[in-house]
């Protein structure tokens, strides 16, 4: 799966499940239920307990699964994460080396910003989406909507406090896919291996997603 390709279906799915669990079993059941009920994508952060090991893993046993590493801070990590498989790399903010490394490797990279400033160094550097760090914070839905007037060929990645009830109105205001952590993966769900509450939760943010996605009638 090339860089393109794999950018694509980023693009066309529009979520991206952030995995942040206290153990690599369950991590592992997490990704593999959310990709069995639609979303197939996820980001196995680094402060999952034997990371790379899960993304090795998940990569061998799932050749079409898009996973990415997230939380990666520095070149040398990147490296690990695609040495074990990694077809994305993320970050909560914009490290030049790492945005560097992905593009020779060939692996798709966004890094986290929050100003314009960021923006415009992340997107010159090569950067495949700018994922807006930590959007909540930021102003939200409305922070995007006026990024996208002096960015509009930038696709933005909302990440960070983005819930089922805010969803739809990110796309809505101009984010072409999301990060979602709790509202998706329910630590409570994982570990009583509920494959049927993350089924229930995975199915209505899809749904979230194509309705907002919707062209609007006239």
């Amino acid at each position: 799966m090339n860089r393109e390709t794999v950018r694509r279906r980023i693009e066309e799915i529009g979520i991206i499940p952030a995995i942040r669990l206290s153990s690599a079993e369950d991590a592992i059941f997490a990704v593999e239920a959310v990709a069995e009920h639609g979303i197939p994508v996820a980001e196995v952060t680094m402060t999952v307990p034997g990371c790379t090991d899960v993304i090795h893993e998940l990569a061998w046993k799932h050749p079409d699964l898009i996973v990415g590493a997230g939380t990666v801070l520095d070149k040398d990590t990147a490296e690990r994460c695609v040495d074990a498989g990694a077809r994305f790399i993320t970050s909560p903010g914009l490290d030049l080396e790492v945005v560097e490394f992905a593009r020779q490797q060939g692996v798709v990279v966004f890094p986290g910003a929050m100003t314009p400033t960021e923006i415009m160094a992340a997107w010159k550097a090569g950067a495949d989406f700018v994922k807006v760090f930590p959007c909540s914070t930021l102003g939200g839905v409305s922070y995007i909507r006026t990024l996208r007037a002096p960015f509009p060929d930038v696709p933005f990645i909302a990440s960070g406090g983005v819930s089922q009830q805010t969803a739809g109105d990110f796309f809505r205001a101009g984010a072409l896919a999301i990060g979602v952590g709790r509202d998706l993966i329910s630590p409570e769900a994982v570990r009583r291996r509920e494959k049927d509450w993350i089924r229930e939760l995975a199915h209505r943010l899809l749904q979230i997603v194509t309705e907002a996605r919707a062209p609007v009638e006239a």
